[in-house]
């Protein structure tokens, strides 16, 4: 078995409040908002089960419930499918409830990225494990967790997944201070979080998707709130790095950052331009829209 078979796990946070959906997120989760016609999450849960892990936890908070029922079966709706021969429909359902049980624990109040991933250390133990934001969406036809894996399996070390931000967005990410060893890997010397342009040690910046070994946990324990006084994943990465290495690999692929509102907007096109049955009929609005 190749070792990055081993990777079963994966942990979701989707305990984020939303604050800049408001005031649709007051009701509804932002991983929950459509795109098209699935959920932003459903993407991120789709991209773990192709990566080969067949264990899910998702973090929650207070409000979330949907995401819970959404995964469920709904045996009602497909009895009622079935008998009005909605056919594709009725498929579409069923390939939901056919993703591994997915396990849910709560996050009681929004402390931060790290807090959110630490619940998870119970239904984790003592073994490496996946991370993938329920917001981001990574198009891919290797899913970006898959590739993360495969640098795992070459040196049994955390990794985690960057690509290269305008210079004045570095203020929102985690960005990397590394050594290049091979075209698009690096290994980290340090990491900041949301640092100013001119603290900013490059571009690079942490996007969305991880691969971490067991002893991130203690780290995360250790790990004392930073900006916006919550526990950020940043600031425990930076223990880790003082006995373990930790890789960054530029991942293959096109990002969907769905919980910023232009990003979320961009998704939706970007997804209907890839959909045949609504590729022409959108180009042909777009164009009448802008005068092209």
């Amino acid at each position: 078995m190749k070792k990055e078979e081993c990777i079963r796990k994966a942990v979701i946070p989707a305990a984020g409040l939303g604050t800049r959906f408001l005031p649709v997120t007051k009701s509804m989760p932002k991983e929950m908002l459509p795109i098209i016609d699935k959920p932003a999450i459903h993407y991120v849960v789709e991209e773990a089960v192709a990566s080969g892990i067949d264990d899910i936890i998702i973090v929650t908070g207070r409000g979330k419930r949907a995401i819970e029922d959404y995964f469920d079966a709904a045996p009602e709706l497909e009895m009622r499918l079935k008998a009005q021969h909605k056919v594709e429909a009725l498929k579409s359902l069923k390939k939901i409830s056919a993703f591994p049980d997915i396990q849910y624990v709560r996050q009681k109040e929004p402390n931060g990225l790290g807090d959110a991933i630490l619940k998870a250390e119970k239904h984790i133990g003592n073994e490496p494990f996946a991370v993938l934001l329920g917001d981001d969406i990574v198009a891919n036809v290797k899913p970006c967790t898959a590739q993360l894996m495969s640098v795992y399996s070459r040196f049994n070390s955390s990794v985690i997944s960057i690509e290269a931000v305008p210079r004045e967005k570095v203020c929102s990410y985690g960005i990397i201070q590394g050594n290049g060893i091979e075209p698009d890997l690096f290994r980290i010397e340090d990491i900041i979080e949301k640092p100013t342009q001119e603290n900013a040690p490059s571009d690079m910046g942490a996007v969305g998707r991880y691969i971490f070994i067991p002893e991130i946990f203690d780290c995360l324990k250790n790990t004392y709130p930073g900006v916006g006084n919550e526990i950020q994943l940043t600031d425990a990465i930076r223990i880790l790095l003082k006995d373990h290495p930790v890789y960054a690999y530029k991942f293959k692929g096109k990002r969907f950052d769905t919980g910023d509102k232009l990003g979320y907007i961009e998704t939706i096109i970007d997804f209907a331009l890839r959909n045949d049955r609504m590729k022409n009929d959108l180009m042909m609005y777009l164009q009448k829209r802008l005068n092209l």
